[in-house]
């Protein structure tokens, strides 16, 4: 069932694919400054999503799965364009593998 914390869920998922073309191949000044607004956007459906679902108890089994990827993809996208684009390199590059490698471990340790 599609409820508006679900919508917001969605949403965040949907807006990952502007968030890379903006992060996408030469971002200029002004596309960095797009892509933060829209991060901080998804970031605000992220606290509203689940706020909302609690206050209305529309808490949903399709909202439990589909929040903690969502939020994943977000993170793991942007951290991947910045490495792509060498915004990030040396050993902030490392801590971005670090980064990438404990979302993965933690969303494998939430199944068991």
């Amino acid at each position: 069932m599609l409820t508006l914390p679900n919508i917001l869920t969605l949403s965040r998922i949907l807006a990952v694919p502007i968030l890379v073309f903006l992060l996408w191949p030469e971002p200029r000044e002004f596309e960095y400054g797009l892509a933060f607004g829209l991060y901080a956007l998804m970031a605000i459906t992220d606290y509203f999503d689940g706020y909302l679902a609690r206050a209305q108890g529309a808490v949903s089994k399709l909202g439990i799965f589909l929040d903690p990827i969502a939020d994943k993809i977000m993170v793991a996208a942007v951290i991947l364009m910045l490495v792509l684009t060498r915004d990030v390199s040396g050993f902030a590059t490392i801590a971005a593998l670090v980064i990438l490698l404990r979302e993965i471990a933690v969303s494998g340790l939430r199944e068991f």
